[in-house]
């Protein structure tokens, strides 16, 4: 009987080392994106350091669309990991459309499930379409303008925090160092616990709310300081979460995320027991609930009655959904705000003009605007042509998502409007027009975002130049770029593209007009460079482990009569 056990299992190992070596090393030879041109494969982790580096990043697309044209084959982890790497236009638009052939790996969802449930950006398929009908009608025009006071409000709360901070400091004629970074997260978090639950995180005062700190926390020490090797083994093998954290001593992100997690199930699906409760009272009395956040308007989305209850989400992707916002909603804003400042201050010139032009609408007074009056203001705003050239042009040369991965659900044909660069058996190229690519089943598709919007091809020579002036005369390559927003990726494209889009661009001018109306930003002589965790964070030179910061000199700028 042993024997019987021992050559079966024997026979079960033989055809599952036949299977690997089959899949790893026999099967690729058969992929046909062995035939697209593509760098030489070099150690383990085969290109992915270069092209996902932000410091590396931009010099290797340039050489690579030289090298291999604008459809390229690139190596992954190991020999059996052939991906598509494309920097043409026509294959973009293609992949992002058609997201149902083109998911995010499942990889890349068990790693966003870990820490933010499976909200809209990990759902995929019926889930997500479902979630999405859901919350569209939240990020309305209508109701997007209705949260301007309240962003408003955070904004001036802001400038008068620094204003304290700095009169405190008693060098407001030289400035004070302030890490805009911290700060501004602050601002975001506290505008979108508002907008998002009608919740106060009251964070620009203090930071020892309860559940902003377990937001905050997860966000820096999970996404910001994770340990790569930690996070790819737990991904394959989710079972390592368990064993580190009953490990001696037990893993400081497990514990903490853990940690965090629950203080946000408890304290956040509290809120959405409690506004459910509001709204039902409501249609109780015969009075319509008031609520403007968010989350009430997700929930009067989910309960209205001509929405089929299949149709509807349960209360746990309503926190995954609200757990999303606030990830997406806050840190990528809080970057974007924090980017645009730091190329403000190493171009003063610009800095000068666009606070000209802010100025040019600012009332004598701002201290009692009502929110009409704070609503006409932002209607001028927002066409503010320079104002919109400067937001542009930073989305542009520094997205907050440096790049971006799809897996093909089925074999595809991807259509190319460029040449595509084909190596023959006998090693000689040829540049075959009109030609698609054949992505088969299970490969990625590397979306560079940063690379589309800095090719030199599309946006001309000075494209890694900060020039928002490029805007008022595009280049025709550039204005037949795909893109949500400006012919840029930045807010992507397709059915996945940002769904808060709109509330983005209103922070990002409110916070401007109000910080550069009321302060100047000067560079410390402090190294900063980019990092690629999760999203493009800054960090000091060399003191990586100090968390992502981005310190300016900060002085308060005085209005002459």
């Amino acid at each position: 009987m042993y024997s019987t056990i021992l050559v079966g299992a024997a026979v079960a190992f033989v055809l599952l080392a036949a299977y690997a070596v089959y899949q790893g090393f026999i099967a690729p030879k058969s992929n046909p994106l062995r035939n697209l041109c593509g760098p030489p494969v070099r150690g383990l982790s085969g290109d992915l350091g270069a092209i996902l580096h932000p410091s590396r990043s931009k010099q290797t697309h340039d050489n690579y669309v030289k090298l291999y044209g604008r459809s390229i084959r690139i190596r992954g982890i190991g020999p059996w990991d052939e991906r598509l790497l494309t920097l043409d236009p026509l294959s973009i638009s293609h992949v992002l459309k058609h997201s149902t052939i083109y998911e995010k790996p499942w990889q890349s969802r068990r790693l966003i499930t870990s820490l933010l449930g499976c909200g809209m950006l990990a759902a995929e398929g019926e889930v997500h379409k479902r979630q999405r009908r859901v919350a569209t009608p939240a990020f309305g025009v209508q109701n997007m303008r209705a949260l301007v006071p309240l962003v408003w409000g955070k904004g001036n709360e802001l400038k008068d925090r620094w204003l304290g901070v700095i009169k405190e400091s008693g060098d407001s004629e030289n400035g004070v160092r302030l890490d805009v970074c911290h700060w501004i997260s602050r601002a975001t978090f506290d505008v979108i616990g508002l907008a998002g639950f009608g919740y106060h995180f009251s964070a620009i005062d203090n930071e020892t709310n309860e559940l902003f700190c377990a937001y905050k926390e997860m966000f820096e020490i999970a996404i910001s300081q994770g340990q790569k090797l930690r996070d790819i083994l737990v991904i394959y093998f989710p079972i390592l979460n368990a064993l580190w954290v009953s490990s001696k001593p037990p893993c400081r992100v497990t514990v903490t995320v853990n940690r965090c997690q629950e203080v946000i199930r408890r304290v956040a699906g509290q809120l959405i027991q409690d506004k459910k409760r509001e709204i039902m009272d409501g249609e109780k009395s015969g009075s319509i609930h008031a609520g403007k956040d968010l989350l009430s308007l997700l929930l009067k989305s989910n309960m209205a009655t001509d929405l089929p209850p299949s149709q509807r989400i349960s209360d746990e992707d309503i926190l995954h959904t609200i757990n999303t916002f606030m990830f997406a909603g806050s840190d990528t804003t809080s970057l974007a705000l924090t980017w645009t400042l730091f190329l403000l201050a190493q171009h003063p010139t610009l800095q000068l003009r666009l606070r000209e032009e802010l100025l040019s609408i600012a009332p004598s007074s701002e201290s009692q605007l009502t929110p009409d009056e704070i609503e006409s203001l932002h209607n001028i705003l927002a066409g503010l042509p320079f104002l919109h050239n400067v937001a542009r042009e930073s989305l542009r040369l520094i997205p907050p998502l440096h790049s971006s991965l799809r897996v093909a659900t089925q074999d595809d044909e991807v259509p190319t409007s460029y040449p595509v660069h084909i190596r023959k058996a006998d090693g000689s190229v040829v540049k075959e027009v009109g030609r698609s690519v054949t992505v088969p089943k299970g490969c990625f598709v590397h979306v560079p975002v940063e690379a589309f919007n800095l090719d030199k091809g599309m946006w001309g020579e000075d494209a890694w130049e900060f020039n928002p002036d490029r805007w008022d005369n595009l280049p025709d390559t550039a204005l037949a770029q795909p893109g949500l927003f400006s012919n840029l990726l930045t807010f992507s494209a397709g059915p996945r593209s940002c769904i808060g889009m709109r509330f983005s661009m209103i922070e990002i001018k409110v916070f401007l007009y109000i910080l550069l109306t009321n302060f100047t930003f000067m560079e410390t002589g402090e190294k900063i460079v980019q990092a690629n965790a999760v999203l493009t964070r800054p960090y000091i030179a060399r003191r990586f482990m100090e968390g992502s910061q981005c310190p300016l000199l900060v002085k308060p700028y005085v209005r002459h009569a």
